[in-house]
């Protein structure tokens, strides 16, 4: 589905004003915290991993070594 030229215009009127300018910014603000809200969970969890790992290696050669 595509946009005709006659509605991009009509929606690039209503983001032209003050409030639709806010609202464009709000909406990107939301993407960009969604988006780092799924790069986060993803980075805990290598730190968790990294974390358990370290404590491995760190327990073997002290028991090992």
């Amino acid at each position: 589905m595509s946009l005709s030229p006659q509605v991009a215009l009509q929606l690039g009127g209503l983001l032209g004003g003050p409030l639709g300018q806010l609202l464009l910014a709000i909406v990107v603000i939301g993407v960009v915290v969604l988006v780092g809200r799924v790069v986060l969970k993803v980075a805990w969890r290598l730190v968790t991993i990294a974390a358990l790992v370290v404590g491995v290696l760190l327990l073997a050669s002290m028991f090992l070594g």
